[in-house]
């Protein structure tokens, strides 16, 4: 299941909207290690070849995580939206990943 927000883009601006305030970077991180068990189904998947769901679910998982973290992060700072979106992870041990979901928190007011 992945999260949306309507006042989310990876643009830097929101058409039909004007920034009033910008309050600076948002970020949501999550560090997500790979089980034994996901490793050997995702072992079996790669036996037959094409998509390993195991996988792709995991990090699917870990993207909207750390995407729900941004939007919490950028509501705590009183922003009604974020732009500038954007992900990377990083393998900061062997099985274990950094995803990192960061943009520009801003306060958007309906152009009039």
């Amino acid at each position: 299941m992945s999260t949306t927000h309507p006042l989310t883009t990876t643009t830097f601006d929101l058409p039909g909207y004007r920034v009033t305030k910008n309050f600076g970077v948002v970020r949501g991180i999550i560090v997500r290690s790979r089980s034994v068990v996901g490793n050997l189904g995702a072992g079996i998947q790669s036996l037959f070849g094409g998509n390993i769901t195991i996988y792709t679910d995991l990090c699917e998982q870990a993207r909207d995580e750390a995407f729900r973290e941004m939007i919490t992060h950028a509501n705590q700072l009183g922003a009604n939206a974020v732009i500038g979106v954007r992900y990377d992870a990083t393998e900061i041990a062997a099985g274990i990943t950094e995803v990192l979901c960061y943009g520009t928190a801003v306060q958007v007011e309906a152009h009039a």
